[in-house]
């Protein structure tokens, strides 16, 4: 064997440098197109979730439980893996409801067929168990049994409503004790700007989780360009042509509590959707969510436009108009012009879902009949569903009839 020389050494010395600095420019966590979520030879992935925090998952997901009221599941849905939710965490994924009300004749007007999208899509879905519901603190015994891959959660849901709350830490800080990987979602509730976009952040971490980044882009920019389209046609209103549009419930729950109703004040993402999106005002002036307002306290705000959001129920606009327990609202602007338009059935509506951009079509064609005359909301409506959740005519028309807005197609 020959002698090495010290210049053969110094070669092989820089030749070995080049090969590890080269490695090294793509870390374990990132492919050379720089996606966080490639997989590294451990045959797990790395994720950053709303919170910031890496979070490793297998690279094969056969088992998820989702605590959500219909985000996460419907992301699931229209990126194919919907099959893979062994768990649940609220009740509304799965809900059937119906309506009543009493007209001055002494009858019942009555509504039924609402559902939840997932359970049209997934009809399966009312089978999966519970984990946590709206009021009841997570079963770790269950969710352990369940032996799930990974967790995600949606904070800003009905289940945990505020990301800083002591039910949302320990939640976290419990389920990571059990070694399962966690997912932690923030909605637009859990950000003081409210903005639409950090749903599309949400969407493009769930295609993240289950390797599918550019799939769930091009949803998060199909929803983004709806929105848009509402915006630009909007843009340029004046100010002292803004309607007042209400966000109002007719919640029967808290008419027997003495209120009319409830409204979103300021700050909300309602409120949000009404003055950055739609460029109109917001009827009610003050602060929060779901404020409970008496008959006066509405006759005298006498909005614009009103929209009647789900509360505690779906609530049509005929309600509104014919209710008996609704005759002292009768002389409201609103609704001797006729201008009261329905949001779609969205149980457990406390953040958005992939169906934001038809809330924000709703209050855009009520704020602003002239200017969306050319948009028929049945067509739109088709069309939405069929690229959201990539079903046919078909089934795109049974969740425009789940969600009560069969009201378009008679307008």
């Amino acid at each position: 064997m020959k002698k090495m020389t010290f210049r053969n050494l110094a070669l092989i010395l820089v030749i070995s440098f080049i090969i590890i600095f080269s490695a090294g420019c793509v870390s374990e966590d990132q492919s050379a197109d720089g996606n966080e979520s490639d997989v590294s030879d451990s045959g797990y992935r790395t994720v950053v979730d709303s919170r910031g925090v890496k979070v490793e998952i297998p690279e094969d997901i056969e088992r998820v439980v989702t605590v959500s009221d219909g985000l996460v599941e419907g992301v699931m849905y229209s990126l194919g893996v919907e099959d893979t939710i062994v768990g649940l965490g609220s009740t509304c994924i799965a809900i059937e409801k119906t309506y009543s009300y009493p007209v001055d004749d002494g009858t019942c007007v009555n509504g039924s067929g609402g559902s939840s999208i997932q359970l049209v899509l997934d009809p399966d879905i009312n089978e999966v168990p519970l984990v946590m519901e709206y009021g009841v603190a997570m079963n770790y015994e269950t969710l352990s049994s369940l032996d799930p891959d990974v967790v995600i959660i949606r904070l800003g849901s009905c289940s945990i409503q505020e990301k800083d709350s002591e039910t949302a830490q320990k939640t976290i800080e419990t389920i990571e004790s059990l070694g399962i990987p966690l997912v932690v979602l923030y909605s637009p509730n859990c950000y003081s700007d409210q903005s639409l976009s950090h749903i599309s952040d949400e969407i493009e971490i769930i295609g993240d989780v289950f390797g599918k980044k550019e799939q769930a882009a091009e949803i998060a920019e199909y929803l983004e360009s709806q929105v848009g389209l509402v915006e630009e046609r909007t843009s340029d209103i004046a100010e002292n042509e803004k309607p007042s549009v209400l966000m109002f419930g007719l919640s029967a729950t808290h008419r027997a509590q003495g209120g009319a109703g409830v409204v979103q004040g300021l700050g909300t993402t309602e409120s949000y959707m009404i003055e950055d999106v739609v460029n109109a005002k917001n009827a009610y002036r003050s602060e929060g969510t779901w404020q409970i307002v008496n008959t006066e306290q509405v006759l005298a705000l006498d909005p614009d436009v009103i929209v009647l959001c789900t509360a505690w129920g779906y609530h049509p606009m005929d309600e509104l108009y014919n209710a008996t327990y609704y005759s002292a609202l009768s002389e409201l602007t609103a609704v001797k012009n006729e201008r009261v338009m329905s949001l779609p059935f969205m149980p457990c509506n406390c953040d958005k879902r992939l169906e934001y951009p038809i809330e924000v079509m709703v209050i855009a064609k009520a704020a602003y009949p002239e200017l969306f005359e050319d948009i028929e909301l049945e067509e739109w409506l088709i069309e939405f569903y069929m690229n959201v959740y990539g079903v046919d005519q078909a089934t795109a028309e049974e969740l425009l009839y789940a969600q009560w807005m069969e009201w378009c197609i008679e307008e």
